[in-house]
């Protein structure tokens, strides 16, 4: 064998050594790209998005379609080979793993966290949308969850609604922390509630409860804690029902508003365009930022988007990248969504605020 000849031989069999290594070697990085876009007006695995009962709804015509990002799972580590890959594709975006399942976190627990966040976010899609159409909505306060080893264990449950503390009438979620903190760790407090088995009685029983406070683990000064989180059950004057499975997270709650609000109204609100978005949304129809905000943009474009309503907080990211043919329009609240709505449907698409670099 001549020296060349060897010589090539050798640096073929190291290259093939590197590239088996950079194939089994793992790497602290995770990888976004576009996910599905549903029609929130239409059906996805064989059922309506929304469902609405017991109250008039009304056909509606065009898209408001949710946009999502599709992950690596939690307990899967990119190979090199993959990563730089990842890097040189356009509609794929590589991070660090740690940003997407920070300390540790498990597939079980980021499935959790998920699922927790889209289950709240249609909740304060219904109210956002109904306050938007002036249907009221009524609420209460509820033990949310108990502290495991708690003071409250044993004592309080899960759905009890929470009538007051201390005889202070309760009225927000926040007003159960003020009242017990009150008082210092090792006193007690007397929770007036009403059990959550009794709850859809004509006249539920109210029951008072005693507890002792205890210590908080702040580190700073201690404060009086008695083991639960509050939340706020909101009571709908008729029946919405949100299906989308395979999804989690916070993000699709403005374009649930959105669909909301065309089923429940004559007429459409799109005029029959292909509009697609992404935000959270509050209680009060104010939209939030998401992540993975390039990313849905091009999902949006392939799927057919025209128009790509975008959460104010979001707009510099997107305007870096926008993809061709798509009109990114800038909101900050359900009102904005609901004004660049009419503008699209009317034709009068020089006045839409749009997202610019």
């Amino acid at each position: 064998m001549s020296r060349r000849t060897a010589t090539l031989l050798a640096s073929t069999l190291t290259l093939i050594a590197l590239l088996c290594v950079a194939l089994v070697t793992p790497t602290p990085y995770a990888e976004m790209s576009p996910g599905p876009t549903v029609n929130t007006l239409g059906s996805y695995g064989g059922a309506k998005v929304i469902d609405i009962s017991g109250r008039t709804t009304y056909p509606t015509t065009g898209n408001l379609n949710m946009t999502t990002v599709r992950v690596t799972g939690a307990d899967y580590r990119m190979n090199l080979v993959e990563a730089v890959l990842g890097w040189a594709r356009h509609d794929d975006k590589v991070v660090e793993h740690d940003t997407l399942y920070p300390s540790g976190q498990t597939a079980e627990q980021a499935d959790q966290e998920n699922a927790e966040e889209f289950s709240q976010s249609q909740d304060s899609a219904k109210v956002a949308a109904l306050d938007e159409l002036k249907i009221p909505v009524q609420s209460r306060v509820i033990v949310a969850a108990v502290v495991k080893g708690g003071a409250a264990e044993g004592s309080l449950h899960a759905g009890d609604v929470i009538k007051a503390v201390d005889d202070h009438t309760v009225s927000a979620a926040d007003q159960v922390a003020t009242f017990v903190t009150k008082h210092s760790p090792g006193e007690k407090t007397v929770f007036t509630v009403v059990r959550a088995a009794d709850v859809k009685k004509k006249t539920p029983p109210t029951q008072q409860v005693t507890i002792t406070t205890r210590a908080s683990d702040d580190t700073g000064p201690k404060r009086a804690v008695v083991g639960i989180q509050a939340g706020v059950e909101h009571l709908f004057p008729f029946t919405i029902n949100i299906r989308l499975a395979d999804v989690g997270g916070p993000s699709a709650g403005m374009m649930f508003a959105l669909g909301i609000i065309d089923k429940l109204t004559p007429g459409s609100l799109t005029g029959g365009a292909f509009v697609a978005g992404t935000g959270t949304i509050a209680d009060n129809g104010d939209v939030g930022p998401i992540g993975g905000i390039s990313l849905k943009t091009i999902g949006a474009r392939d799927k057919g988007a025209k128009y790509f309503l975008t959460p104010a907080d979001n707009c510099e990211e997107a305007a870096k990248d926008i993809p061709g043919g798509l009109t990114l329009v800038k909101v900050k609240t359900l009102d904005d969504a609901m004004t660049a709505l009419k503008d699209i449907r009317s034709g009068n698409t020089s006045a839409l605020p749009s997202c610019k670099s």
